[in-house]
Formats: structure tokens, sequence, C-alpha cells
């Protein structure tokens, strides 16, 4: 009896060595930087349907929560004072029912960016201890749009990545509003505003979404001179359902078409095909994060110590990524949702590599061969969107030059 026990717990026990040992067996791929683009977490809505039941937006509803707080500072790009924050100026200079500002992080949204923290810690912490694990400045940079929810968003990230252990201030970087490259800047790129500005209302004149419109908006009873689209309906939806707030009943059965129209807009207004209207909307972007794998390849900067880059953005900003990036699934992107980029470099060949992932599911780029995508490929799919800063604002202002042809 005890004989059997033993023979038994030792090919157990032999058993669990042998899978230890394939366990630990190190990857072939070396991870040196991750760089993730994550949208802010669930917030009020921009604007509210006109003419319908109305959701209380309480104060209640954006209490932080006392593991989300960290001890953290808001400059500009050069580490100086916060820039002035045009857009949050305009969402607070509105009220919606129930006394809370418009676009505005919630307690729900502060726990989404804390659980992707979280799932962050996991992965690049626990399973493979790539980062130290409390916040370090010299490893992490953290740049955010000038907006509430956003800046709010990096704090409760970080604060689920590193558990609130920080050995120094968290400093969070934005920058001016017409400087600004983490989302298209219509109103900082006057060649942006005359290639897709007036997209957005001629999206909803498209005749299957024009036919669409006027039928919810009939079954709704909006009066007919209240402007309303499919963004705007789906996003004040979207918010009521997260928060388990009423919901105007006939809105049920037009979910699947208020999504799915949504994103056509979307697709009309950054319309991919043309090349020139992905690159004014994301060129900077992807321009930085080569840039960012270029350093590190060949230790070019100042600060080696460098291993995370946090970029806290908006749908707006990963829909053209992912157009461009050639995997957008036309679907829009849930709050919290990230695209992390992941540099690696071969342990035996020291060719490098980039892992492209989308909500935590690996994404194989076209014109890449593999998943893990050599570094030289991975840097022509980009090219093609790509665009320096001072070529970026060149064309930018370019536009004063066409309008006079």
């Amino acid at each position: 009896m005890w004989a059997r026990v033993g023979l038994v717990g030792s090919v157990a026990l032999g058993s669990v060595f042998w899978f230890q040992k394939n366990k630990s067996e190190p990857s072939p791929y070396e991870l040196k930087l991750i760089q993730v683009l994550f949208r802010h977490g669930a917030r009020t809505p921009l604007k509210s349907i006109p003419d319908v039941l109305e959701a209380q937006w309480s104060p209640e509803l954006l209490e932080a929560p006392a593991h989300t707080e960290i001890d953290y500072m808001v400059t500009d790009l050069q580490g100086g004072p916060r820039p002035p924050a045009p857009v949050e100026d305009s969402y607070r200079a509105k009220i919606l029912t129930g006394g809370t500002y418009p676009g505005q992080l919630t307690t729900i949204g502060m726990q989404q960016l804390y659980d992707l923290g979280v799932r962050l810690r996991k992965k690049y912490i626990q399973e493979e201890p790539f980062l130290t694990p409390t916040f370090n400045p010299k490893e992490v940079y953290i740049r955010s749009t000038n907006i509430v929810r956003t800046i709010e968003s990096a704090k409760c990230l970080v604060a689920g990545l590193f558990q609130q252990e920080q050995a120094g201030v968290v400093s969070i970087l934005t920058d001016k509003a017409e400087k600004e490259v983490l989302y298209p800047n219509y109103h900082g790129c006057k060649l942006l505003k005359m290639l897709i500005g007036n997209r957005w209302a001629e999206s909803s004149t498209l005749p299957d979404i024009a036919t669409d419109l006027q039928n919810i908006q009939d079954d709704l009873g909006v009066d007919a001179h209240q402007r309303l689209d499919f963004i705007l309906i789906r996003d004040d939806m979207v918010a009521r359902e997260t928060h388990g707030l009423p919901l105007p009943t006939v809105l049920e059965q037009w979910r699947s078409t208020i999504e799915q129209r949504a994103v056509d807009m979307m697709y009309h207004i950054y319309e991919p095909s043309k090349r020139q209207n992905l690159q004014m909307c994301v060129g900077p972007l992807f321009n930085m994060l080569v840039t960012n794998m270029e350093d590190k390849i060949q230790s070019s900067t100042s600060n080696q110590d460098r291993k995370l880059f946090l970029y806290s953005v908006h749908d707006t900003t990963l829909m053209p990524c992912l157009m461009a990036l050639g995997v957008f699934d036309m679907k829009w992107p849930p709050y919290a949702a990230d695209i992390t980029l992941e540099l690696y470099q071969h342990r035996q060949t020291n060719q490098h590599y980039v892992k492209v992932s989308y909500i935590g599911q690996d994404q194989k780029i076209p014109g890449c061969s593999d998943v893990y995508c050599p570094i030289e490929e991975f840097k022509k799919a980009m090219a093609v969107y790509s665009l320096p800063d001072d070529r970026y604002y060149a064309l930018c202002e370019s536009a004063d030059d066409k309008r006079k042809l």
C-alpha cells in the first residue's frame, strides 16, 4: 500500500518537475520595451439624446475608490506647468441632468483602468519579471491627452499596475491643444480639417445611414429639428447601460443597428482607403512609437532604463490606429481597450521583433510575415502612415496653399 502510494506520488511529483522544467524554458524572444495606447474608462456621455427619458448623472457616480489614488502631478511635455485645456473647458460649460459635467470618468471607469493595470502587472511583473514592482519614473513614461478623463485613467492604470507602490511622484505629461497628436486634431491641423472636417456631417446623409437615422428618430419621438447622429446615440446608450441607468425601451430593438451605423460613420469620416486621411490622423503618433523602439535598439537615448510607455487616449485615437495597422474589426473600441506594442530581441540571432496585441489578442499585421514581426517589416508597414513632427506640422499648414489653388 505504502509502496504504491509512494510510486504514484513519485510519478506525480516527477510530472510536476517535468512541467515546471518545460514551463521555465526561456522563450527565444527577450522582451525589451512595451508601449500601450489605451482608451479611457467609462464616462458620462458627451451629450444626451434630446427629447427622451433622461438619466440622472449624479456626482456620486464619479467618486474615486481609495485603491486608485496615487501621488501624481500633471505637467507639460518639458515638466513645466500643465497647459490650458480648452477641450475640458468646453465640457465644463455644460451640465448634464443630475449635476455632473459631460465626458467625466466615473467610478466604474476608474475601476476598469485599475483592472487593466492589474492585467499588465500580471503579465509584466508576476508572470514575466520585466518591470520593477514599484513605480520607477526612470522605467515608466506616461503621456495623456490634456483632458481630465484620460489623465485620471492614466492615474488609475498606474495604481493597478504598481499597487500604489511608488518610488517618486508619478508625472503625467500633456501637450497644448493646438499641438496634440494623440488624437486626430481637426482644430490644430488645417489640412486634416480640410480633408475630413465635413465628412462628419456628410456621414449622416449617406442613404442607408440617413434612412435608419430617420426611422430611429421617429421611434424615439425626437423632434425633427434636433440634431442627432448614430455616434451621439451610441455614446449616450453605452454610457447609460454601463452605469445601470434607464434607457428608452425603443433603443433595445435598434441596438445592433446603432452599433453598426456608428462604426460605419467613423469609417466614412476617416476613409482609410485614402492614405493621407489616416496619415494626418496617426502620422506623428506612429512616428513616436517607432522612434521609441529605434532609440531602445540603438541605445541612443540618455534614459536606457525606460521599459514602458503609456499613452492615455480615446476611441478616436484607437480606431484610425487599428485601420492604419490593418486590423480594425469594425467594432467600436470598448472603454479601457488597449493596443499594446512589444519590442523583442531574439536570444540567438539578436534580431528585433515587434508583437502587436489588441485587448489582449495578438494581431498579425499585414506586411508582417508572422505575429512576431521582424522590425524592418514592421517599420515598412508603419512607414506608409508615419510622419515626423516637422513634416506633419508643415503639411497641416499646407491647407492654406491648397485653398488658394
